[in-house]
């Protein structure tokens, strides 16, 4: 698969990345390499390899989900850059129009 700057400015953009103009070549260099190794690795035969979930030999402990050291939301709140409405204030990441 061919990775083109064109193909590199429109990722960053969709991911609201932003690249240097400078960088686009090196960018986009270095993704045609990962993309060749992942190419590479799916021609590797794997017929009866056992799938792989988890490398080490460990059980997944679960606990209830409580939490700890919490604080009042007033003391919360003076640490908050921006708020509105007893919320904490964000900026935008998705504009309605783009979608359209």
């Amino acid at each position: 698969m061919e990775i083109t700057e064109e193909t590199i400015k429109h990722v960053a953009v969709l991911s609201r990345l932003e690249i240097n103009k400078n960088d686009i070549s090196q960018v986009t260099e270095q993704m045609s390499s990962i993309i060749n190794m992942a190419d590479q690795l799916s021609e590797v035969n794997t017929e009866g390899v056992e799938e792989t979930v988890q490398v080490v030999d460990r059980d997944t402990v679960f606990r209830e989900d409580k939490p700890e050291h919490w604080q009042s939301r007033e003391e919360l709140m003076k640490n908050v850059p921006e708020q509105a409405n007893g919320f904490i204030k964000v900026p935008v990441i998705i504009n309605k129009d783009e979608d359209e």
